[in-house]
């Protein structure tokens, strides 16, 4: 298998940072995205080891393993081991069961393991262990607003179309597993699993803290000393409500169920938050300063 350079593919350094990765990765996923590129091979084909690359290098124990091991880093662990069982056969009796291929390419190795030409020249049957395919990740960008609803979406994944279904409520940073959906297994062995992380962009006057969501509105003067009714935008809407007189500013409402949808509980909602903040008018003019004057005197301090 040839070696592939995933630092050169994302255009990083061995000495990129996890944000370096996700920040090349991100870029390039966009100029190459397939929905952008219709039709375009080229295109397709550097999708697909971009992803890989990012698959990887964002992984820290796969980075590990790929800058230690190159080609090889999927066998990293089979490689340690037996390695191991080579030092503790080395000076007695027995004989390393799998060779002495200390200091050589790993290929070697791992070709007379898995089935491939054995380091002698003749064609090995392999071991017939089984073993798990590697565990893929991947990234996936959403708004607040996607996830505020459940919905599919058809991601891309090693050339494999793969329909996922998004629950309403996945969180920032949230890592979802999708069974036997990873990198294909050796020797007849089970398929990894893909691990996706959901990166939520909030691009909205809402702040979410839990399931919770938070907002100012402001009150004019008049309404927060007489009171009255106002509307407010909410995350799925709008909503009236009544505001008592001699409101003050910074006062703070609960509007129960018009938070955002909690993970994985239909029809659950969690609070929305709102907090008046009371406007002072602007250029008065004569007459309305005449007035306050008046109402200062009635009330003085």
């Amino acid at each position: 298998m040839a070696f592939v350079d995933y630092y050169k593919i994302l255009g990083i350094d061995k000495s990129a940072s996890t944000g370096d990765i996700k920040k090349a990765y991100r870029k390039l996923a966009r100029k190459y995205h397939p929905d952008l590129n219709p039709s375009d091979k080229d295109a397709e084909r550097k999708f697909k080891e971009i992803n890989e690359a990012n698959e990887v290098l964002s992984n820290p124990e796969n980075r590990k393993k790929y800058d230690e091991h190159g080609k090889d880093w999927k066998h990293a662990e089979e490689f340690e081991k037996a390695n191991q069982q080579q030092r503790q056969y080395q000076g007695g009796r027995q004989q390393n069961p799998f060779g002495d291929f200390g200091g050589g390419d790993y290929s070697d190795f791992f070709e007379s393991m898995f089935g491939g030409r054995s380091a002698r020249g003749r064609q090995s049957s392999g071991s017939g262990v089984k073993f798990r395919g590697q565990d893929l990740n991947a990234t996936l960008n959403l708004s607040l607003k996607d996830v505020y609803e459940t919905h599919k979406r058809t991601l891309t994944i090693n050339g494999k179309n793969i329909r996922l279904t998004i629950p309403a409520g996945v969180k920032n940073g949230q890592v979802i597993k999708i069974k036997g959906h990873g990198g294909e297994g050796i020797n007849g062995g089970p398929k990894g699993d893909l691990n996706i992380t959901f990166t939520i962009d909030n691009n909205t006057n809402f702040k979410l803290d839990g399931d919770n969501l938070y907002t100012t509105v402001e009150l004019d003067l008049y309404k927060a000393i007489l009171g009255g009714e106002i509307t407010v935008v909410t995350f799925d809407g709008k909503a009236k409500l009544k505001i008592a007189p001699e409101t003050q500013n910074s006062t703070k409402v609960k509007l129960k169920g018009k938070g955002f949808p909690i993970y994985k509980k239909d029809g659950e909602f969690g609070d929305l938050y709102i907090t008046y903040q009371v406007k002072i008018p602007k250029n008065l003019s004569e007459k309305e300063k005449q007035l306050f004057a008046e109402l200062a005197k009635l009330r003085p301090l």
